[in-house]
């Protein structure tokens, strides 16, 4: 029995089926999808190591920069000359790129001429390659006519691993292909080129751009298809690029925008990543090639060494008695005699089997059938590993895109070039089912590149151009915002000219300087309840504040109440009457609606003071029109509606604007503090001046005291100096001026730095030709000055494609805030194309770089008018005191100064810089107006005791 169970396994092997037999055999070729993750995985792994500086060094992919820092948009324009070097031929062409021809209409035009590349070059003499490549040029222009007197640009196709500083410079790392030419590696290519151009004469030609063919894969499938970020290369070799975010591309300066990098992912498995992976034949193949243990994926997986694995699994087979009954011939024995064009020939659909007993035939065997389905199926598991190892590499790079966008899916197209993709008959297929298989939530469009290699260099160089051109365009649009030393100079000098004629009683000044009749700042022994009202751009705010004297420390108590826009734009009496209701609603809130409290009214708008607790409104801004309000008294009119409910009182003991507030809030915490600043919706200083200084302030007080605390007139003489008092305490020496420093250039005084961009935003602004200065520099229009840029570049054609959306042509649609967020450095620039978006403005990552460049020039020049106008009043305040050196607390609010991520640096910096004799400290207000509304009624309420 044992006999005849031993003839039945025999008989039974001899009839197997052909293909199970080699499964078995190469059942290590044969990857399964956990496999093919676990791969990409250490893929990705190995792409971020490359990525970074400290660890680039021992990483297998170099992932190496490029300098392409943009794939085509279709308005690429001009002539070019191209070389494509890369193996035993090299092309030459001319290339032009039509200007109205664009995307999808075929705005490429190419002629061309192919040149050998004898083998002794391949291995002799760097110099004498390129001089061959330079005399090849030159008989391509001879030939097709081309001027030898005209400049030429050129750009470089050259498919060996390269480390790039420029776009137009390239150290060769080492050869691949079987060149070996000698005196190039670590030399510049593009430098040798230029030598060799020299060397040959008769030619004037500027090397623009030097690429490898896989780069210059992706940017020809980008001219047609703009989806397209990544290349791939299946061919002799194999390699990919893709577009990579700046920021994280150690290797090269900056952090805004992309930058393709080149893989080189024919490395990956030299430090032994694969070595899991890896089989037998694949280590023999390795043993026998010109470079050992280098590019070991590349030799799984390229065209150079597919048919040589085949070769060699087939002859082990053979001497293992499973092929040919045992039978090696010597033609199966030698090194290259099966290629890639037999593989891609022995799997054709309908041919494969006739074409694989023909190779078989020519390598002097006899095969069986069996023989021809079984080499036949040794091809498909080496080509199919090929195929599965490229999908992993692929899935790999598709998946740090999707990651570095924050993309739940991705859209994206590959472009692909190379003969194993090309002439295999199921490789392209194979090689599209396994990448979407491993990354089902990406669209992923495959599109084979039309002479990619030549095309695409001189694409790179069309897009070089044109981003240069665009870049020359916006710079000089931009340049308009930026201020020099000298300019920002002026900007002073022309502050403190304003500052000093607001001071005097007889002529007009652009700047107002506004007496608050506010003489002192806290000291540190205020005490006691008040209550503080604030009414401000969008919203009134009653707070309840209370102070425990030599302590140090208050409280505060709010509640925000939202002012409705028929409210803002009815009338006055409404809206007073709106105002004591909330502050009923507060009272009844805290519990203290009997209490008879002093309050402090902030009120965000210009008013004319005659004493602390009457201010008369000159004109509403920031959205308000309420009627019969301007030339009236504002505390007159809120007693008046306190009057009218008759449900509780108040004691009114100061009007002050908010920026007074915020100097008084921030006095509370540092004695030092005697200026105040806003920088929010509007913008606006106030500061401590010497009564003596105020000649306004005379007239207004000559007639009677009323702009002065009770009992303090004998204590003044006529010019506003202190007398001697009787009571032996210190008398008034200061008061606070707000200065509304936003109406600087009314006059004409800023016509020499306004853009026509704000112009236009003056022109459609509710107060034409007044607060020029508040309008450079405040949150209300900063983003509509950055709209007309942005719409003014979309109509040159430099953004958006030249699209003006309507969402673009919308007044206020780009608010300031978004300059904040644009600008944030944690921001990344896909968060900036998502504001954009929600905008409805469809953006490129180009198009993002350039709106934050805009937002950034705008934001700056705002910051440094406020720095040069802090400078012009500290430095008034220094002279004032007749100092060598001030030594000053300025307290600051407002949206705009806390928020927006520089606005705060580049302001201290400015005056800094323009008032050196200053040391300025900048202190942030916490709840500034209800604060120091509250502090200057304690102020003046203790003042009245003494």
């Amino acid at each position: 029995m044992f006999v005849v169970h031993i003839v039945a396994s025999f008989f039974s092997k001899l009839q197997e089926d052909p293909t199970k037999k080699v499964d078995r055999f190469l059942y290590a070729m044969r990857l399964h999808d956990d496999q093919l993750s676990d791969i990409s995985a250490r893929f990705q792994a190995e792409m971020k190591k490359g990525l970074s500086a400290e660890s680039n060094a021992a990483a297998t992919l170099k992932m190496l920069p490029t300098h392409v820092r943009s794939t085509p948009d279709g308005s690429e324009k001009g002539e070019f000359l191209a070389l494509d070097l890369g193996g035993s031929r090299f092309k030459v062409l001319q290339v032009k790129v039509g200007e109205a021809m664009g995307i999808n209409k075929g705005g490429v035009e190419m002629v061309e001429k192919t040149y050998a590349v004898p083998k002794e070059l391949h291995l002799g003499r760097g110099t004498e390659l390129f001089d061959h490549v330079a005399e090849s040029l030159k008989d391509f222009l001879h030939e097709k006519n081309i001027s030898l007197e005209k400049k030429h640009p050129l750009a470089f196709t050259f498919s060996f691993p390269c480390e790039q500083s420029s776009l137009n410079q390239g150290l060769l790392l080492n050869w691949t292909k079987n060149f070996r030419a000698g005196g190039l590696q670590g030399k510049d290519v593009v430098q040798a080129l230029r030598g060799a151009i020299d060397r040959i004469g008769g030619m004037d030609v500027e090397v623009l751009a030097m690429v490898n063919d896989t780069v210059a894969t992706m940017m020809t499938c980008g001219f047609d298809d703009q989806q397209c970020e990544v290349g791939l290369i299946i061919g002799t070799g194999t390699n990919a690029c893709y577009m990579e975010e700046l920021r994280h591309i150690d290797l090269v300066e900056g952090d805004e925008g992309r930058m393709c990098v080149n893989t080189e992912l024919g490395a990956f498995g030299d430090d032994g990543g694969l070595k899991d992976y890896i089989t037998e034949f694949d280590r023999d193949l390795d043993a026998a090639s010109n470079n050992p243990g280098k590019q070991i994926l590349e030799k799984m997986v390229g065209g150079m060494y597919l048919g040589e694995l085949v070769r060699l699994v087939v002859l082990k087979m053979a001497k293992l008695g499973l092929l040919f009954k045992g039978h090696v011939s010597n033609a199966l024995r030698t090194k290259g005699t099966v290629t890639t064009e037999h593989v891609a020939a022995m799997e054709e659909y309908k041919n494969g089997l006739n074409n694989t007993r023909d190779l078989l035939t020519d390598l002097d065997l006899i095969p069986t059938f069996d023989d021809c389905v079984a080499v036949q199926h040794v091809s498909t598991i080496v080509s199919f590993r090929s195929s599965n190892l490229v999908s992993a590499g692929l899935a790999a790079i598709l998946t740090r895109i999707k990651q570095n966008r924050n993309l739940r899916t991705l859209r994206i197209t590959v472009g692909v070039d190379g003969t194993v993709y090309k002439m295999h008959p199921q490789y392209p297929n194979r090689l599209h089912k396994v990448v979407r298989r491993l990354l089902p939530e990406c669209h992923v469009r495959f599109v084979l590149s039309d002479s990619g290699s030549s095309k695409g260099a001189a694409l790179v160089s069309a897009v070089a151009q044109r981003l240069a051109s665009r870049r020359r365009q916006v710079d000089g649009m931009l340049s308009l915002f930026r201020l020099s030393q000298e300019q920002l100079r002026l900007v002073k000098t022309r502050m403190r000219t304003g500052l000093e004629a607001g001071l005097k009683s007889k002529g007009s000044s652009a700047v107002k300087m506004l007496p608050s009749f506010v003489y002192r700042t806290p000291d540190g022994t205020e005490h006691g309840k008040y209550l503080a009202l604030h009414l401000g751009e969008t919203n009134f705010r009653a707070s309840l504040v209370k102070f425990k004297g030599l302590q140090h420390n208050s409280r505060l108590y709010n509640k925000i109440y939202t002012i409705p826009l028929e409210m803002k734009q009815g009338s006055g009496e409404e809206l007073f009457d709106y105002i004591a209701q909330c502050v009923g609603d507060f009272l009844d809130y805290m519990g203290m609606k009997k209490a008879r409290l002093p309050a402090g009214f902030t009120f965000s708008f210009p008013c004319e003071h005659t004493a602390v607790d009457k201010g008369t409104l000159m004109s509403w801004n920031k959205g308000f029109k309420a009627t019969d309000c301007e030339g009236h008294d504002v505390v007159s009119m809120l007693r008046e509606a306190i009057r009218r409910r008759n449900e509780f009182d108040l004691d009114v003991a100061a009007v002050v604007n908010d920026t007074v507030a915020t100097m008084m809030s921030c006095a509370y915490e540092d004695p030092r503090c005697e200026i105040g600043l806003i920088v929010g919706t509007g913008c606006n200083v106030c500061y401590m001046e010497e009564l003596k200084n105020i000649e306004k302030n005379e007239q207004k007080t000559g007639e009677r005291g009323e702009g002065t605390p009770e009992g303090e007139e004998e204590k003044q003489d006529d010019g506003g100096r202190e007398r001697e008092g009787t009571e032996g305490h210190a008398g008034i020496l200061k008061m606070c001026i707000n200065t509304e420093w936003g109406g600087l250039g009314d006059d004409g005084s800023l016509d020499d730095i306004i853009t026509p961009y704000d112009s236009e935003v003056d022109q459609n602004s509710l107060n034409p030709a007044k607060q020029r200065f508040e309008k450079l520099t405040s949150g209300m229009y900063l983003g509509e000055v950055v709209r007309q840029v942005l719409l003014d570049l979309t109509r040159r054609g430099l953004l958006f494609r030249g699209q003006v959306s309507e969402a673009l042509k919308t007044p206020g649609i780009f608010r300031s805030n978004y300059l904040s967020q644009i600008e944030s450095d944690r921001l990344a620039l896909l968060q900036v194309r998502t504001i954009l978006q929600q905008l409805g403005l469809g953006s490129s990552c180009n198009d993002s770089i350039i709106v934050k460049e805009v937002c950034g020039a705008v934001s700056r020049r705002a910051a440094q008018l406020c720095g040069a106008g802090m400078a012009a009043v500290v430095d008034k305040i220094r002279e004032n005191r007749g100092l060598d050196h001030l030594n000053i607390t300025v307290g600051v609010d407002g949206t705009l100064y806390k928020l927006h991520p520089h606005f705060p640096g580049i302001l201290q910096e400015t005056a800094r810089e323009l008032a050196p004799q200053c040391t300025v400290t900048f202190l942030p207000s916490e709840e500034g107006s209800g604060k120091g509304a509250a502090l200057i009624t304690a102020v003046a309420r203790q003042k009245l005791k003494m």
